[in-house]
């Protein structure tokens, strides 16, 4: 590929102007016309898992009570200086009657008085976006807009929370975040690059086409969802890392490689063109494993994945043809003066320096140092042992500080059984006649569930003593009343004159609409789990003896159909899911980088050590991570996300720096012999692997770093310094010296077939460096 290469640098550096400006007027014209990436962001609960696994089997059977996709809000009311006033009261009900009018509310409850009389609360629903930036900003800005205009006596105060406003001030929080990890990175590859560097134009020209591909692929991205591609929230501020991160080291690779040409003697045009010639099919086939990596994502099942991989393969696709022909057009207009005032081009060649000597080291004792190095991830990796997963941190609380956690604070003061229905778990039974055929039923599983010490609260059809736990209606009368009054869903809310019932019991019996289904075949109660937590593995690890129990008791009341729906079974289908396209995944991903590199090196056999040492690398990582934030941290385990993300990061960026080691001593093996070989490439590369790696590992860390409170904050800072921790082990050890080492031992049957593979083995010692 080198001739295709040396075109392309060619015609880069001779209409270098042109290919500048055009990158230019591209990025601008799209970015003015096109929707950002912002707009398009798609979250909803039916997204993540597929429509067989048995969370989503249960929100089918749920569907008669409500609709998976619509989000709950609530509006609360409070005085703190006393109980409500009628006049509070009045203007509660009437925000209530304008919300109700909004565009996509579905339904919409008034609670009336809280037991304190300090509050007054309205449930709704709506069919809006789960993004939190789209038609769901729209309605709790609009709601929130509205509780100055409802004229509202001194000292109400009104909040909105659940879904509809923590998932807003969540975005807003996540907003914030990006804007701050954006710029943090920008400052940390800045001055890192001006202390390596020490000039004053090349962090610039190095970040640059990173920067504006960061801004050109938004609208890109966008522009692709017309053909099917999905976006996820966490998409906008992984790209951020990613581009700016990897980027930044696609530039680096090509930017040292023309300084290194310079002191060489050649002209800025020459450079330029011989650079491209030598590390162009380096970048090429760096980017495409990582683009190889994220299209992977594609084969798994869930759909957090799904809308994460094709958006970043679109990403670093425009970056690779950035750093192809936008930057060494920047390389060739500003020359030498990139470099300046270092006198880093001046004459003499370039030296291999610190990683040369560390190198040449290396190849003297090659067996001793691979079997320290695999020791040591060998131990790393046994931090996994009893490290469990668990889901994604609690999310019904919004932001630190916002509208809608003060909202939660209210409830939780003035509506504690209200705040408790947050974290409800609907138990659903299904039958193959309606309930009212057979009410007894309804005692059977009533009596079921109340003596089963996984609850803590039960709420169904039966009304219950709180004090006694006896029934206060018997399923027989609730058989009575539906032959009197027909489904209760037909029901009016106040009772007509024409019905000759007490309306305490009319209240009862229209109170069924929340567990009995208009055609009598779905009943649902509604309770709460002693342990719930998302975040804890034990608490997870209770859902498949939850849903068993719930089958045996099914079983013995003659329903057909059994679901458990709610956040703690949701979250273990997708640990589990996520887990299942890891295994899956995996090797599938580990073979294809493996032929990448195999067409890249033209070789069998190094292909199957690298792979090999990259998948050691995750596992060491993984181990680390373990270490940090379970056994030393105060989790119970690794979020659900972190192996399967931590793989297809590591094992993508990871294989950069393989790429170009190797492509390196590769292009050296040519001339000198193996062992004098491996130290001038490893030096001469050293430099670019270790500013890549610190760079990409930095940038990886202010996202944990920038993360703030937003929702789902832990699981981002997990996996930011996951990755940042996985990126230096495999720059510092992977890299310099355990690849180094295999390389020496295995002589020149690296390359086999390749002809360089026939060549005689030079065994000579190599003389250290002073």
């Amino acid at each position: 590929m080198g001739p295709f290469f040396a075109a392309l640098g060619r015609f880069s550096v001779r209409f270098k102007y042109l290919v500048v400006v055009a990158w230019f007027v591209v990025t601008v014209a799209l970015v003015a016309l096109c929707p950002g990436i912002a707009s398009i962001v798609k979250d909803q609960n039916s997204d993540f898992l597929p429509p067989g696994a048995p969370s989503m089997q249960a929100a089918t059977m749920a569907s008669p009570f409500r609709n998976v996709n619509d989000i709950d809000g609530d509006v609360i009311a409070t005085r703190d200086n006393g109980p409500l006033t009628l006049a509070d009261q009045d203007a509660v009900h009437r925000l209530a009657v304008a919300v109700r009018r909004l565009p996509h509310v579905v339904t919409l409850q008034e609670q009336g008085l809280s037991q304190d009389g300090r509050a007054s609360q309205f449930v709704l629903q709506a069919a809006v976006d789960f993004g939190g930036t789209g038609t769901s900003k729209v309605l709790a800005d609009t709601i929130r807009h509205d509780f100055t205009t409802v004229g509202a006596p001194a000292g109400l105060v009104f909040h909105l929370g659940g879904q509809v406003g923590v998932l807003v001030d969540s975005a807003a929080a996540a907003s914030n975040s990006q804007n701050l990890t954006y710029l943090l990175s920008l400052v940390f590859i800045v001055v890192l690059l001006l202390l390596v560097f020490r000039a004053l134009l090349a962090p610039l020209i190095t970040l640059l086409p990173a920067a504006l591909v960061l801004a050109l692929s938004g609208p890109v991205i966008a522009a692709s969802t017309r053909i099917g591609v999905q976006v996820g929230s966490i998409t906008q501020i992984i790209l951020i890392v990613l581009i700016l991160g990897a980027g930044t080291d696609y530039g680096l690779f090509l930017v040292f490689r023309v300084r290194e040409e310079l002191r060489r003697g050649r002209t800025v045009a020459d450079a330029v063109t011989y650079a491209l010639t030598n590390v162009g099919e380096t970048i090429t086939f760096s980017a495409f494993t990582v683009m190889v990596a994220m299209m992977s994502l594609l084969l798994s099942q869930f759909g957090f994945y799904q809308g994460l991989g094709p958006a970043l393969a679109i990403a670093i696709g425009l970056m690779l043809l950035a750093g192809l022909t936008f930057l060494p057009a920047l390389l060739a207009i500003f020359g030498r003066v990139v470099f300046w005032p270092s006198k880093a081009t001046d004459m003499g060649g370039e030296q291999p320096g610190i990683w040369g000597r560390v190198a040449a080291r290396a190849v003297k004792r090659p067996t001793v140092v691979l079997a320290g190095l695999v020791a040591f991830l060998v131990v790393m990796a046994c931090g996994l042992i009893n490290t469990p997963t668990t889901g994604w941190a609690d999310t019904t609380t919004g932001p630190a500080g916002s509208d809608s956690a003060a909202a939660q604070q209210a409830l939780d003061a003035h509506y504690p059984q209200a705040s408790a229905g947050i974290y409800a778990t609907l138990m659903l039974f299904h039958f193959p006649q309606p309930i009212w055929e057979h009410p007894q039923t309804l005692g059977t599983i009533q009596q079921a569930l109340s003596t089963n010490k996984a609850f803590l609260q039960v709420g169904g059809p039966l009304p219950v003593n709180p004090k006694t736990g006896a029934l206060l209606v018997t399923p027989a009368q609730l058989a009575q009343w539906h032959r009197l009054l027909g489904p209760a869903q037909n029901l009016p809310a106040l009772e007509p004159a024409s019905v000759a019932l007490p309306p305490a019991a009319y209240n009862v019996y229209l109170s069924t609409v929340a567990y009995i289904s208009a055609d009598g075949r779905t009943v649902q109660w509604v309770t709460l789990l002693k342990d719930n937590s998302t975040s804890s593995a034990h608490d997870l690890d209770q859902v498949p003896a939850l849903r068993q129990a719930m089958a045996l008791v099914g079983h013995d009341a003659g329903a057909d159909q059994v679901g458990v729906f709610g956040t703690l079974s949701f979250t273990y289908d997708v640990d589990n899911l996520s887990n299942s396209d890891l295994h899956r995944i995996l090797p599938f991903v580990t073979v294809l980088i493996a032929l990448l590199l195999a067409i890249v090196l033209r070789s069998l056999v190094a292909p199957l050590y690298l792979a090999v040492s990259v998948v050691l690398s995750y596992l060491a990582a993984m181990g680390v991570s373990a270490i940090l934030f379970v056994h030393f941290g105060f989790t119970s385990g690794l979020n659900f996300i972190m192996p399967f993300m931590m793989f297809i990061f590591l094992t993508a960026l990871g294989s950069d720096y393989n790429i170009l080691v190797m492509t390196r001593i590769r292009e050296e093996a040519h001339k000198r012999s193996l062992r004098q070989a491996v130290p001038y490439a490893v030096g001469m590369s050293g430099g670019t692997i270790t500013t890549a790696g610190i760079i990409l590992a930095g940038t990886f860390g202010v996202l944990a770093a920038a993360v703030g409170n937003q929702s789902g904050a832990d699981q981002i800072r997990q996996l930011g310094l996951g990755i940042a921790a996985g990126v230096l082990m495999d720059t510092f050890l992977i890299r310099t010296l355990l690849v180094p080492a295999l390389v020496t031992l295995i002589g020149r049957w690296n390359w086999f077939p390749s002809a360089l593979s026939r060549y005689a083995v030079d065994t000579a010692p190599v003389a250290e460096e002073a």
